[in-house]
């Protein structure tokens, strides 16, 4: 059968899911996996982008599974982080929102605002910024990350948006459906048909209906 996830991916993708939505020791099956096989810093940026999607629980314990299993110490300081860069992250948090969202982008700021206008101030420094717009990994493979985060999770309002995400970012609706199938093991059978009917909408409406925006 042809993949059309390299390796690398196949394995960052799975981990992700593994930390939203599996228990621990399936987590540390899924860092197993990884250790040795996929460069430390891709590894380190899915699991601090899963506090975003998992909360600061999962993504702890998936950083202490992590520096347990590799033997790789965590960088002594990391410039990125600094709030002296919050201009940096709104800026930047608007562009990689604007590219996930595309023409939801400003329907998906509106709602959002609707909520909260602190939780959309949040999703575009702190998420979108400061979070998704780090350099190390690509928005492609971020977004198939996020797409298997909330697959684990059960988050199909969330799946629904970052399925359009992951499209406008790059990727393939093939690499998009494998991003699926190789959850098979960690999501139900009929949630991963659940979520193939649902990519299966999107791409069927993506040339006539933009994306809702998440809400």
């Amino acid at each position: 059968m042809i993949s059309h996830l390299d390796n690398d991916t196949r394995l960052l993708v799975r981990l992700s899911a593994a930390i939203s939505g599996a228990d621990e020791s399936t987590t540390r099956r899924a860092v197993d996996d990884v250790a040795g096989v996929v460069r430390a810093e891709l590894v380190d940026e899915v699991i601090l982008q899963s506090y975003l999607f998992a909360g600061f629980p999962r993504a702890l314990n998936a950083a202490r599974i992590w520096r347990t299993v590799s033997g790789v110490p965590a960088p002594a300081s990391d410039d990125l982080a600094l709030s002296s860069h919050v201009e940096e992250w709104d800026r930047d948090g608007e562009t990689t929102c604007a590219i996930v969202y595309g023409a939801s982008y400003e329907m998906l700021r509106r709602n959002i605002r609707e909520l909260h206008p602190a939780l959309d101030a949040w999703m575009i420094t702190d998420g979108y910024g400061k979070v998704l717009s780090r350099p190390t990994l690509g928005l492609k493979t971020r977004e198939l990350c996020i797409v298997a985060a909330c697959a684990a999770a059960a988050q199909q309002r969330q799946l629904h948006s970052h399925l359009h995400g992951a499209l406008n970012s790059g990727a393939s609706p093939d690499e998009v459906a494998e991003t699926l199938d190789v959850l098979n093991d960690l999501v139900g059978e009929s949630e991963i048909a659940a979520y193939k009917g649902l990519l299966a909408r999107v791409l069927s409406r993506r040339t006539t209906t933009p994306s809702t925006g998440a809400r």
